[in-house]
């Protein structure tokens, strides 16, 4: 176990940590900081929830100078969400030492940005998009910056972000100090960081230890025309404190809240269609507990970190590997116990023996559920409700009524009754929902013979800003290492 005082950090930075409440480093930053204390480049593998925000922001927080009033540091973030959580956390860790971080993103007038902008802050939390805008307008100037983080940068990159990525981090100071963590580590990630790193420490996590063990992972086979049913089926058994569910598009994200609506579930639903303004009511009341699903595309939910969710639900399963990681990753958080289900049609199979080559753990299939099991779900919720209020003892006020009503009545035929008026009946409302196509094999055509690096990579000196890769291949190459074409090529071989 490592304590935060074990790494040498500052006064203010120890008084932050312990103001937040942590008491011992997580695995990635047990590792991350004191690479990063020492002034290194650095690579970690690490999805959301791992603590990874805390791991480089303690390293930006005690590096920065406060009495330094322009933009020392810079994260770069694939989503606004993940944009305003980052920065929340610095402000949070900086406060005692009077570091700030201002968050700047698309979505947001960028004259309230700029005004906001000349308050000085030490830190910039940015979407590439944004960030460039302002690069262009001179309201940023990034010629003084000495650290860059590039936060879930394999998200960046499947977003199209890479050019953006590469104009700004060619705008900055070649002697600064870069971090880049992402949940996976592909080539295209390697080959941006033997051009704009200085031979970077890598923390790699395998594939095994990036699905978090405390999450029981399932499947159901179903026909795409049954999946409705058999999920709402689904919920009224397992009764989900707090889930996301996820689906392909936005229009699939749209029908399943209204017809989940429909059938009188507790639900809101987030795209990138949404206004800001409306996706911050969404997102607050979901934390809040106001709803308990939350329906939700792949790039909605990308940097969304939000504690105590129970259940993920794959409506449709995702469209590579990596996206199943991100997804599930938001369950189970902090060693508590989660649940990751997925709707698979049976042409999609493929798909989900991909998943598992690539996690390295079964996928477990679980029997379509029935009407009745739902019924009994419901009625086994009931009686946990009346349980409850009975431990609580709030229902004091009602026993001279039931002392009454055992006058003239059964006791058992009162809880029965009881219990009927509490259990929600299986709503059968009809509802309509457009098909999706299920994914297809893909037929991959590579341009040229390059795969990811094996687990044994090292960085040399002779090229990228001072130093370069020297590779000593693996016997055998980690599945989670590959570019997805070419795990799902070897899947169906």
């Amino acid at each position: 176990m490592t304590i935060f005082s074990d790494f040498g950090l500052s006064g203010p930075v120890i008084r932050s940590i312990n103001n937040m409440g942590f008491e011992e480093a997580t695995p990635i930053q047990e590792q991350a900081i004191p690479i990063g204390l020492r002034g290194l480049d650095l690579i970690g593998q690490a999805h959301t929830g791992t603590g990874k925000t805390a791991a480089f922001g303690i390293t930006m927080v005690e590096f920065l100078e406060v009495e330094l009033e322009y933009v020392q540091a810079v994260v770069l973030t694939p989503t606004r969400e993940l944009a305003i959580q980052v920065a929340e956390e610095l402000n949070k860790i900086g406060q005692f030492k009077g570091i700030r971080a201002l968050p700047v993103y698309g979505g947001q007038e960028i004259t309230r940005q700029i005004r906001a902008l000349k308050n000085r802050p030490q830190i910039i939390v940015a979407t590439p998009g944004r960030l460039m805008d302002h690069m262009r307008r001179k309201t940023v100037r990034l010629n003084r910056v000495r650290m860059v983080v590039l936060d879930e940068a394999d998200e960046m990159l499947n977003m199209g972000f890479v050019e953006d990525i590469e104009t700004i981090l060619t705008g900055m100071p070649e002697e600064r100090q870069t971090l880049l963590f992402s949940a996976t580590i592909p080539s295209d990630i390697l080959n941006l960081a033997k051009r704009f790193m200085k031979q970077p420490e890598i923390i790699r996590i395998e594939g095994k230890q990036v699905t978090v063990a405390a999450i029981e992972q399932s499947y159901l086979e179903v026909e795409e025309r049954q999946k409705f049913d058999v999920f709402c089926r689904l919920l009224d058994i397992q009764s989900p404190d707090r889930s996301i569910v996820f689906g392909r598009t936005k229009r699939r994200v749209d029908e399943l809240f209204e017809a989940l609506t429909k059938r009188g579930y507790s639900v809101e639903a987030i795209h990138g269609d949404l206004a800001q303004s409306k996706r911050d009511q969404v997102m607050r009341r979901f934390k809040e507990g106001a709803v308990e699903l939350l329906v939700a595309t792949d790039v909605a939910a990308r940097g969304l970190d939000i504690s105590d969710v129970t259940h993920i639900y794959n409506f449709d399963i995702p469209q590579d590997p990596e996206s199943y990681v991100h997804r599930i990753g938001r369950t189970g958080r902090a060693g508590k116990a989660g649940v990751a289900v997925s709707l698979v049609t049976p042409r999609e199979i493929y798909q989900l023996r991909v998943i598992e080559k690539m996690t390295g753990k079964k996928i477990n299939r679980r029997p379509v559920p029935t009407l009745k099991e739902a019924i009994e779900g419901q009625q086994r919720l009931a009686m946990e409700k009346l349980l409850q209020v009975v431990e609580n003892g709030s229902a004091g006020n009602y026993k001279d009524l039931a002392i009454s009503l055992l006058e003239e009545n059964e006791a058992e035929d009162l809880l029965a009754a009881a219990l009927k008026m509490l259990t929600k009946e299986p709503d059968r409302t009809p509802v309509t929902l457009t098909e999706e196509r299920p994914l297809r094999r893909k037929q991959v055509k590579y341009s040229s013979g390059k795969r990811g690096y094996g687990r044994n990579e090292s960085f040399s000196k002779g090229s990228g800003r001072t130093g370069g890769y020297s590779t000593a291949r693996a016997k055998k190459k980690s599945f989670a290492e590959r570019p997805y074409q070419t795990a799902c090529r070897n899947a169906v071989k």
